[in-house]
């Protein structure tokens, strides 16, 4: 199969789809890798390095799109990129189509079999190609948080960290899962004082048992999540309902009683954000004010640190991406995990999450497949 590797185009979006390393396997499998100019370069890979490791360099998007069967990506395409998608591609990328009509109907429009990341399961009913990018983006939600607390940076000139005879921020994560397990790890680790809120009994006593006390865990309700977000320096949102728009847990009304220039992370924002006043940002303007309160709502947390995402996310799609190349779309009636992960095929939403969230008929693949 020829599998393509185009340069992403979001702003400030710097990681690539394949590392060098990546495309050498598919080339050992047997298919051919076409990777744009330049591609690689935001995170560290020279196109000699993709050379080096059997790829066909491209001069641009075009190129990519018109010469492989399979687009591999990191974010989710944009109007120009959709808009050269065909019947032929399988897309295989980060989607987060609940939040997003726009991209949803282009997909459709152009009939390709779209395959999202953050979809994709495992036999211990986790998101095995989400979980590297939690990990990224919940360790860099709280170094965020930290540097928008700062006073220059609009927050209330705390340091999260405090110092003898000062008490630290008080950090309360919303969610316990991959995303808040790694950002209590690492505002524990500075010392913050940090709470998670979090539904499941069984993940409360594992976070329990690993922080061994360090970190407070809360049953989540209306009234526990309230109490605790007024009495926060620093939210992070990290609640997610997989394929679904993220839940409203900060309201706006929160905002006017929560204390002036605390901090609200909101590493939700891709499936839609789970604060109220929450909108995308960028690398460049990260951050907005609403009643006093700094929102930081990056969206894509991960594309700061391309190198280390570009890696971690490589190693875990590899294996998808070549059953993929290797088999087509037969690679999903053999294997439900990665069947799980295809929401668009042939013109039809065909995971029923997104369809629910976008307010669209679902179509069970196999009967699209016939």
């Amino acid at each position: 199969m020829r599998v393509g590797v185009p340069r992403e185009i979001k702003p400030d979006e710097y990681r690539v789809g394949l590392t060098p390393a990546a495309v050498r396997e598919y080339v050992a499998h047997g298919h051919e890798v076409l990777v744009e100019q330049g591609a690689g370069g935001g995170a560290g890979y020279g196109d000699e390095a993709y050379v080096k490791a059997g790829a066909k360099i491209v001069p641009d998007a075009e190129a990519v799109f018109s010469g492989a069967e399979m687009i591999v990506k990191v974010k989710e395409p944009q109007a120009v990129e959709w808009a050269r998608l065909t019947e032929k591609h399988i897309l295989f990328t980060y989607l987060h189509l609940a939040p997003d009509p726009a991209q949803t109907e282009g997909l459709l429009q152009s009939g390709c079999a779209a395959i999202a990341y953050e979809t994709v399961t495992d036999d211990a009913g986790g998101l095995p190609l989400l979980a590297p990018m939690s990990e990224v983006a919940g360790r860099i939600a709280v170094f965020s948080a930290g540097e928008t607390l700062l006073k220059h940076n609009g927050g209330m000139g705390l340091l999260i960290s405090g110092v003898p005879g000062v008490p630290p921020a008080r950090v309360c994560i919303l969610g316990g899962g991959v995303v808040g397990a790694n950002a209590a790890v690492m505002a524990a680790g500075l010392g913050a004082e940090v709470v998670i809120m979090e539904r499941s009994i069984p993940r409360m006593r594992y976070i329990d048992d690993i922080f061994a006390g360090r970190v407070i865990t809360r049953y989540s309700t209306y009234d526990s999540v309230e109490e605790e977000i007024l009495k926060a320096d620093v939210v992070i949102g990290a609640v997610l309902t997989p394929g679904a728009a993220a839940p409203k847990l900060v309201r706006k009304e929160h905002l006017s009683q929560m204390k002036p220039g605390a901090v609200l992370v909101d590493v939700s924002i891709d499936q839609g954000g789970c604060f109220e006043t929450s909108r995308p940002t960028t690398h460049k303007n990260p951050t907005y004010t609403v009643d006093g309160v700094v929102h930081y709502c990056v969206a894509n947390m991960p594309g700061a640190a391309p190198r280390t995402s570009s890696e971690a996310l490589g190693h875990a799609t590899l294996p998808f991406g070549l059953r993929l190349a290797d088999k087509g779309l037969d690679a999903l009636k053999t294997n439900k995990h990665l069947a799980k992960g295809l929401n668009v095929l042939k013109g039809e939403i065909t995971h029923p999450a997104v369809a629910e969230a976008l307010g669209k008929p679902f179509k069970d693949a196999y009967g699209v497949w016939g």
